[in-house]
C-alpha cells in the first residue's frame, strides 16, 4: 500500500548564522547556544518532541503542525515544501 503526506502549511524560518536572535525570539520552547559561538552564530541546539536535535547554518526551522520545532536539512526542506501565498 502506498500514502501521500497530507499538505499541511508550516511555518519556517532558514538560519543563515546571523539571524539567531530572530530564531531564538521565535521559539517559544527551549534553545541552548553552545558557548563557543556566543559572538559568531554556529550550531545550536533545539528541544524537540524526540529531545535535542542540532541546528547548522543553512537548516530550516520548521515549526510544526503541534507547536513544535525542529530543525531540517534545506535539501530535505526544498524538497518536502514549497511556498504558499499569504491568505
Amino acid at each position: 500500500m502506498k500514502y501521500r503526506k497530507k499538505p499541511v502549511v508550516i511555518e519556517a524560518k532558514k538560519y543563515d548564522g546571523f539571524n539567531y536572535p530572530e530564531i531564538q525570539d521565535w521559539i517559544t520552547g527551549t534553545i541552548n547556544m553552545w558557548p563557543q559561538w556566543i559572538h559568531n552564530y554556529g550550531p545550536f541546539e533545539i528541544d524537540t518532541l524526540e529531545g535535542k536535535m542540532t541546528a547548522s547554518v543553512g537548516d530550516y526551522i520548521i515549526k510544526g503542525i503541534k507547536g513544535e520545532f525542529y530543525a531540517c536539512k534545506p535539501d530535505v526542506f526544498e524538497q518536502t515544501y514549497e511556498p504558499v501565498e499569504d491568505e
